[in-house]
């Protein structure tokens, strides 16, 4: 029998890089962009345990049913993708399973998950140990702490909804039709920075991508609308830090540790309070400081009011300077412009071929509109 030590030996031999471990080529190059070349030990030891049981939608099924035919001890699914595989892989079932984790608990048990979330409960052994994690507690996790789980024992850091107290949180209030001057005006401000921003829909998201594109921010999209490795390619250059700019729905505002995110801007605010707390925590992680910003409309006021009373805090105005903001008001105008028009075409393009793949999501090579914007090439520009 070898020692742990010969075997550690033989392990660094044979395995010199990620992509001898299975990772794929899209993860591998963002590994090279962060300056990561050689895996670690516990690298080498876990990684091919964990890649043989990554189930998510948007990812070929027939690779993931190799993968699950071999028998992995532990399984990372989302669920509409475990159910896929429990109704159509033959052989594959969960009745041996010890172990439930629901990570997020409280968007999994949402209404998007639970028809999915019961059909699973149900194939699956009672006698198991089940553990759910949520950084805020709802109704549904309360629900199903009753219904599903045998003599429940409670775990909480703290009973009240609150952020943490390196985050500086701030709003302004603002007239509805000048969201994107001021949006442009605050990225010129806080310049040097990297930014997350939170749209509420999946075209606002890109729309308003494509509006930063054109004024030459490095903007870059994250959304439900784009496939598994086309997000995965927007998270990587944001990480990489080839792109300053990440414009997200909700798909962004959980499970995602991205050190240098400086600001978080709410552009669309949340219409759930406590998604709030998610989404201004992806700044001001680990101690470190960070800033989030609030835009509010006359259409918003009840909604700021409800996240107001959720952190038992009353948010102080960010400083702006109106003259300034209208100076910018023209440009973004145009901007507004040929966006429209990039989402436009987009749209006809999906319509005449839904498989074609290579479309630009980031925005970078549509049309070269950007350069048709005066001051487009520019980071930081004044009217």
């Amino acid at each position: 029998m070898a020692t742990d030590m010969e075997r550690e030996e033989v392990l660094e031999e044979t395995v010199k890089t990620f992509k001898e471990l299975g990772v794929t080529d899209v993860l591998c190059e963002a590994c090279d962009q962060l300056g990561w070349k050689t895996p670690t030990k516990i690298q080498v030891e876990a990684l091919p345990v964990a890649l043989q049981a990554v189930i998510v939608g948007g990812i070929d099924m027939m690779a993931q049913s190799l993968a699950l035919a071999k028998k992995p001890h532990v399984i990372i699914a989302t669920p509409g993708r475990l159910i896929d595989h429990l109704e159509n892989t033959k052989g594959f079932n969960l009745r041996a399973l010890k172990y439930l984790v629901m990570d997020e608990a409280d968007r999994i048990l949402n209404m998007d998950f639970e028809t999915e979330v019961d059909k699973i409960l149900k194939v699956i052994p009672r006698d198991r140990k089940t553990f759910l994690f949520s950084a805020t507690m709802t109704k549904k996790v309360q629900k199903l702490q009753r219904a599903a789980l045998k003599n429940p024992v409670k775990c909480a850091v703290s009973s009240k909804y609150q952020t943490v107290e390196k985050l500086q949180q701030y709003y302004i209030f603002i007239p509805s039709k000048f969201k994107d001057s001021y949006l442009v005006y605050i990225l010129n401000e806080l310049a040097g920075n990297s930014f997350m921003i939170f749209c509420s829909t999946c075209n606002n998201t890109q729309r308003t991508a494509l509006l930063l594109r054109n004024l030459g921010f490095t903007a870059i999209p994250l959304h439900g609308q784009m496939n598994q490795n086309k997000r995965l390619g927007s998270l990587n250059k944001f990480k990489a830090k080839t792109r300053s700019i990440l414009l997200a729905t909700d798909v962004a505002s959980r499970g995602l540790d991205i050190p240098h995110v400086d600001v978080v801007i709410n552009f669309d605010i949340p219409t759930h309070s406590k998604d709030y707390i998610h989404r201004v925590g992806r700044t001001a992680r680990a101690g470190r400081s960070g800033k989030s910003i609030t835009f509010v409309t006359q259409y918003d006021v009840e909604l700021f009011q409800r996240i107001e009373h959720l952190i038992g805090k009353k948010l102080p105005a960010f400083p702006t300077q109106e003259e300034e903001v209208m100076m910018l008001t023209e440009r973004v105008a145009e901007a507004q412009r040929f966006a429209r028009m990039e989402l436009r075409q987009q749209g006809e393009k999906k319509k005449r071929s839904r498989e074609e793949a290579n479309e630009d999501d980031d925005a970078e090579g549509a049309m070269g509109v950007r350069n048709k914007v005066a001051g487009g090439k520019k980071k930081k520009w004044k009217a």
